[in-house]
């Protein structure tokens, strides 16, 4: 599964990369057009559900998920209109998800339909569906809910597979795309020239990189536990036993 996100790039040839002044949806229709997608789903969140990229993904083989938002908002409405006022006797697939996790239980529920593969006008379509998010912690409850399309019918992806993708890319922007902006701070840096933006997005995967594999879950936390234990990071890497 390939997920777009800010950065983009291709080594091959060094085809594409992400420049300041590109815009994301340009970047991710050249980083498409140069990836083998057949049997492949791409995922992306709101700003990705366009027309052309969902052509593209199809011209390569692939699948397409795309989240909603209102920078589509007819689809939008009418996907919401479905779940929300069901025509009487449709019936959607579904999909729960539960767990504990610490102090927090959170539910995910997804429902899942093809009813409107003959009325939206978009391309290769194949069901539209529905997560609502509850989450509760310390006596407190929230709930979300948001919408999204994929060329997958029904045959293809039942509603547990996509309730999957679903947590799977939500799975990469918290755990890398969230990390690199907000924890090291990608998105203010003032590094922009030269091969400078790639050395240090390179070093931050590594760094990244390193701490998963060792175990780590969250990213911060580790950052200030190794900033004043500097030995226990060469243990981390290998370079000699901290015992």
């Amino acid at each position: 599964r390939h997920m777009l996100g800010r950065a983009a790039w291709y080594w091959d040839k060094r085809g594409v990369r992400g420049e300041a002044k590109e815009s994301e949806l340009g970047l991710a229709s050249a980083l498409l057009a140069q990836l083998e997608l057949k049997g492949r789903v791409v995922t992306g969140d709101a700003l990705y559900a366009q027309r052309e990229l969902s052509l593209r993904v199809l011209e390569r083989g692939g699948d397409y998920f795309w989240m909603l938002k209102d920078n589509q908002p007819g689809v939008k409405e009418a996907v919401s209109l479905l779940f929300e006022q069901p025509p009487w006797g449709e019936s959607f697939a579904y999909a729960c998800r539960e767990g504990q996790r610490g102090d927090r239980w959170e539910s995910r529920r997804l429902w899942a339909s093809a009813a409107l593969n003959g009325y939206l006008d978009w391309p290769g379509l194949g069901q539209v569906c529905c997560v609502e998010r509850t989450r509760r912690r310390r006596g407190r409850e929230t709930v979300e809910r948001a919408y999204a399309i994929t060329s997958l019918t029904p045959e293809r992806a039942d509603a547990a597979r996509l309730l999957d993708i679903w947590r799977g890319h939500w799975g990469i922007e918290n755990r890398l795309h969230w990390v690199r902006d907000v924890v090291f701070g990608e998105d203010q840096s003032q590094v922009r020239t030269g091969s400078a933006p790639q050395l240090l997005a390179a070093l931050r995967n590594l760094v990244i990189g390193m701490l998963r594999l060792g175990g780590v879950r969250n990213i911060s936390a580790a950052l200030r536990h190794y900033s004043w234990k500097p030995w226990e990071t060469l243990s981390l890497l290998g370079l000699f036993n901290n015992n």
